[in-house]
């Protein structure tokens, strides 16, 4: 009878100190962190401030790894496949949460296939018309476009891509206005036609705006954060416009079902112990974002919710995988 009653207690025991040993022993070698776009990107860069400084904590080498393809899908794809160990994990952006919401057969599950790890940051993005545009603020926008249903154009980067999302839900929160979308393929021509005045309007990150804004080359007209934003301390926010509208983009690290709770508790503090540095702070305002560090859970809601948000919005506004 004793002994019934030991068993379990011993199983218990050596769980526990089986959790104890791999959280200590991690890592015992290198980690990869995949970039599922090319080099050069928000994802790149964070991803690569993220390694370097990872690798200093960890006392391991942190190795980035670009694998661009199908917007994101080959290289996430493949994190999802590798061993759930800790050694394989992927730099993501919520694109990732606005790709799952139009691909009906997307080969994974990004609340199912992936676990949470960190929140790196978030922003919110800037919204531009061209020069000869009759609006100068979030009210003067809304205004001209409910004037002439119709008869303007808003850029984005692609089908299915954030800045859809985010205009579409301008669009639905303030009453479905009726502005048409031109995709691009990818954000340098959105830009170049935004310019030239092919299309009126464009909403996007700081980086990719406010350069062509600080050269007089289109104007900044708002922001899409609910308060006055770090980024830009100067732009009104759309929700002065349109009471509650928000919209951010982020950006995280997620790792393959599976991977053992103590690894991603130490993945978690590690990350969440680099973005309390000043000088990561500030080198993510300078790309359009700030540090936002929270627990794995609290990542995890964030992915699960933007997937619901996201499905309903595309079915809502009929956003469509091309």
């Amino acid at each position: 009878m004793k002994l019934r009653h030991t068993l379990p207690l011993l199983a218990a025991a050596l769980l526990a100190t089986a959790g104890a040993f791999a959280q200590d022993a991690y890592p015992s070698k290198p980690i990869t962190i995949v970039v599922p776009y090319p080099p050069g990107g928000s994802n790149d860069v964070f991803a690569r401030s993220i390694a370097r400084e990872m690798g200093e904590l960890l006392k391991q080498p942190v190795i980035v790894d670009n694998r661009p393809g199908a917007s994101g899908t080959t290289g996430t794809l493949g994190v999802v496949r590798a061993p759930a160990d800790g050694y394989t994990l992927v730099a993501v952006s919520s694109s990732m949460t606005t790709n799952a919401a139009i691909q009906p057969k997307m080969p994974f599950d990004p609340v199912k296939n992936l676990a949470p790890v960190a929140m790196f940051a978030d922003g919110p993005f800037i919204v531009a018309v061209n020069n000869e545009f009759p609006a100068k603020t979030p009210k003067d926008l809304i205004a001209a476009i409910r004037a002439k249903p119709g008869a303007y154009n808003y850029a984005s980067s692609g089908t299915g891509s954030v800045n859809q999302f985010g205009t579409e839900l301008l669009k639905a929160q303030a009453g479905n206005l009726f502005i048409t979308h031109i995709p691009y393929r990818g954000m340098g021509p959105a830009v170049t036609d935004l310019i030239s005045g092919q299309t009126q309007v464009l909403m996007a990150s700081g980086p990719s705006l406010l350069p062509m804004v600080r050269a007089g080359r289109v104007r900044a007209i708002g922001i899409t954060s609910l308060k006055p934003s770090a980024i830009a301390p100067e732009l009104i926010p759309f929700s002065t416009a349109v009471p509650n509208y928000e919209f951010a983009l982020w950006w995280g690290m997620l790792a393959p079902a599976g991977t053992p709770a103590p690894v991603i508790e130490k993945l978690n503090a590690a990350i969440n112990q680099i973005l309390a540095k000043p000088a990561i702070r500030e080198q993510f305002l300078r790309e359009g974002a700030e540090a936002r560090p929270m627990t794995a859970a609290q990542f995890g809601a964030v992915v699960a919710g933007d997937v619901e948000r996201w499905k309903k919005l595309a079915k809502q506004q009929n956003i469509v995988a091309e």
